[in-house]
């Protein structure tokens, strides 16, 4: 048992997850276990949406209200940490001797040479694909860059012959923003082995690689293997609705699939993406603000350290139906609910081995102008007919003038 404190005792927690289903529950029960052990200590919960979490953060910390335990997406949290306003864990970590070896994604939490966040989720990417259009079109589930493009190019059809394709190999959005955008074509920049910066920082846009990548992005949209112009979620739904063959997508595309069509849903398969590393990427963090007392330093500690614990890491995978950070949880449970838990898993594995992820090392603090200009480039070579070997190389001077 904790030591007590006085009854108006109040720790701030903000996050965008209050009201999600799975991941909420978790958050809460980890409040509940945290009350318990302190007693005269409460925990303020206060929801903000997503789309206006960064900028409310942000003037929390510029005024000098820090929540005390932070919470943040896992390419947002650089600019707080270049600011100071994140806590240096290091001593934390050390006294409470977490062990953090194999924790997926965590080496993306070190800034400056410090450590100032835990990773709170590390996906991996799945390969949905619909078991009838690929047996129609007489091909079988892709394992590789070419087994792929043969399988979208022989699925994408017009399926009631007025000249306009109805049915689609595969399905990419190509409308939202430049953080969506570049994890949709980041798979096929992936498998060709290009990366926009190396261990140290340094731009790698313009080499072989990436022009091949590219080369591959480019052929996929503009010989309208994916529908066009369309949001994240409705490329999903189509999936669901039976009008395209295969979707890359992370652990979130399961309860679509299971909402599928009752005609589709028996059609809908997983497995692993047919690249390699798969898609991957981290999530979002938890951290604790420099600025607030000692004391409550220590709370917010006490805070990640159960939610970082054997105990918690194994209810996340089932109460989140999602991928726990932590080497150590135990999912016997989450393989019984969820039939392909070894494939997250195993994907998950894959691409944190390999350090996937959407986050360009040197280019955190620029991520979305960076996005956005992968973005524009990407669809200026589409609708222009460019050369990749051109794009690439106006990608990397732009790249390099952000820095």
């Amino acid at each position: 048992m904790g030591q007590a404190f006085a009854a108006d005792k109040v720790l701030k927690f903000v996050s965008w997850q209050k009201d999600e289903r799975g991941v909420g529950d978790w958050w809460a029960s980890i409040i509940k276990e945290f009350e318990a052990k302190h007693p005269g200590v409460k925990i303020e919960w206060t929801k903000v949406e997503r789309g206006a979490f960064a900028d409310t953060m942000t003037t929390l910390f510029a005024g000098g209200t820090p929540p005390d335990i932070v919470h943040l997406a896992s390419f947002e949290f650089q600019k707080f940490a270049d600011n100071g306003w994140l806590a240096d864990l290091d001593p934390f970590i050390k006294k409470s001797k977490l062990d953090l070896n194999n924790w997926a994604g965590q080496e993306k939490c070190k800034w400056d040479g410090e450590t100032v966040c835990i990773m709170m989720l590390y996906y991996g990417g799945l390969m949905a694909y619909n078991e009838d259009l690929l047996k129609k079109a007489g091909v079988s589930v892709p394992k590789n860059w070419d087994e792929f493009i043969e399988v979208v190019r022989k699925t994408t059809k017009d399926t009631n012959g007025d000249g306009i394709m109805d049915q689609f190999g595969t399905g990419h959005e190509t409308k939202g923003g430049g953080g969506q955008y570049l994890a949709e074509m980041i798979s096929y920049l992936l498998d060709a082995k290009a990366a926009f910066t190396d261990a140290k920082g340094n731009v790698t846009i313009d080499t072989p690689q990436m022009i091949e990548g590219l080369r591959r992005w480019k052929t996929v949209i503009k010989d309208n293997l994916t529908p066009r112009d369309l949001s994240a979620g409705e490329i999903r739904q189509l999936f669901a609705d039976g009008r395209i063959a295969i979707r890359i997508d992370g652990p979130w595309l399961y309860p679509i699939i299971e909402k599928a069509k009752p005609e589709v849903r028996p059609n809908l398969k997983l497995a692993a993406p047919p690249f390699n590393p798969p898609l991957g990427g981290t999530s979002n963090i938890l951290g604790i603000a420099s600025e607030v007392s000692e004391e409550n330093q220590q709370l917010a500690w006490d805070f990640i350290a159960i939610a970082t614990s054997d105990q918690f890491q194994s209810s996340f995978a089932t109460l989140a139906n999602s991928t726990p950070p932590s080497p150590r949880a135990d999912v016997t449970e989450a393989k019984k609910t969820t039939p392909h838990f070894d494939l997250l898993i195993e994907t998950q594995q894959a691409a944190s081995k390999a350090g996937v992820d959407r986050i360009p090392v040197g280019l955190e603090i620029q991520f979305n102008e960076f996005a956005k200009m992968i973005m524009e480039e990407s669809q200026r070579m589409i609708i222009q007919d460019l050369d990749p070997a051109q794009v690439a190389k106006t990608m990397q001077a732009k790249a390099e003038a952000m820095k």
